[in-house]
C-alpha cells in the first residue's frame, strides 16, 4: 500500500510589522506635550469630523499631524518615512523591477488622546497602502484595558462555522498590548480597533496613511 502523502499549503497571509521609535525615550515625551498642548485647544473633539460616532472619550487631531514644524513632529516623520519604505520594499521588492528608489508619502497623520473610557471601534483606512500606529503613551492600558484589535480580513471565513473550523475561529483576531515606544506598520485593508480604555492617565497615540511609489 503507498504512503498517503498530504501537503499543507499556506495562502494569502496577511503581513504585520513591528517596531520602534530608537529615539522614543528623548523624544517621546516633548511629542507628548506637545500634543498635549494642542488636544486642550481643540475647537472640538474630533478635528477630522471623519466617523465620529466610532469614537467616545478621545481627542483626534486634523488629518495633518505630522506636518507640524516642531523639530520633534519632523524628526519622528522623516523616520516613519524610512521605516515605511523599508517596510514595502521588503514585501514588494520580488514584483518590482531591479535598482527601483521607494517613494514614501506619508498623506495623513493624527492624533489620539484617549481619556477613560474611551474607546474607536472598528475600522479600516482607504486610499492608502501602509497604515501604522505609534505608541506615545500607553497610560495604563494592557492586554485586556485598551489594546489594539486586529480582525481576521477572510470576510466569508465564518459564513460556516462547525468542529472543522474552530482553527479559523480560534485565530479571528489579534489584540496588541500598547506598549511606549512600538510602532506597528500594517496593510491599510486590515480592519482594526481601539478597545475600551479605562485608567486615569491618558492613552496617546500618532496614527498615519501612506502611499508608495517607486521610480
Amino acid at each position: 500500500m503507498s504512503e498517503l502523502i498530504i501537503t499543507p499549503t499556506k495562502l494569502w497571509s496577511t503581513l504585520l510589522f513591528e517596531s520602534n521609535f530608537p529615539d522614543h525615550e528623548a523624544i517621546g515625551p516633548e511629542l507628548v506635550s506637545f500634543i498635549k498642548q494642542l488636544s486642550d485647544t481643540q475647537n472640538c473633539d474630533v478635528e477630522s469630523f471623519v466617523a465620529q460616532k466610532a469614537k467616545k472619550n478621545l481627542k483626534e487631531s486634523d488629518f495633518q499631524f505630522l506636518e507640524n514644524e516642531d523639530q520633534y513632529v519632523q524628526c519622528l516623520k522623516y523616520f516613519l518615512i524610512e521605516l515605511i519604505s523599508t517596510v514595502a520594499y521588503e514585501v514588494n521588492h520580488l514584483y518590482w523591477p531591479e535598482n527601483v528608489n521607494v517613494h514614501c508619502e506619508i498623506i495623513e497623520s493624527w492624533y489620539h488622546v484617549t481619556s477613560n473610557g474611551g474607546f474607536h471601534d472598528i475600522h479600516s483606512h482607504p486610499n492608502c497602502s501602509w497604515c501604522g500606529i505609534y505608541f506615545l503613551d500607553e497610560g495604563e492600558s494592557n492586554i485586556e484595558n485598551g489594546q489594539n484589535r486586529f480582525y481576521d480580513p477572510r470576510h466569508n471565513a465564518d459564513h460556516y462555522q462547525d468542529a472543522g473550523t474552530a482553527y479559523i475561529g480560534s485565530n479571528g483576531i489579534w489584540d496588541i498590548a500598547p506598549r511606549a515606544g512600538q510602532i506597528i506598520i500594517f496593510p491599510s485593508y486590515l480592519k482594526h480597533s481601539a478597545i475600551a480604555y479605562f485608567g486615569k492617565l491618558d492613552r496617546t497615540v500618532i496614527a498615519f496613511n501612506a502611499q508608495i511609489d517607486i521610480e
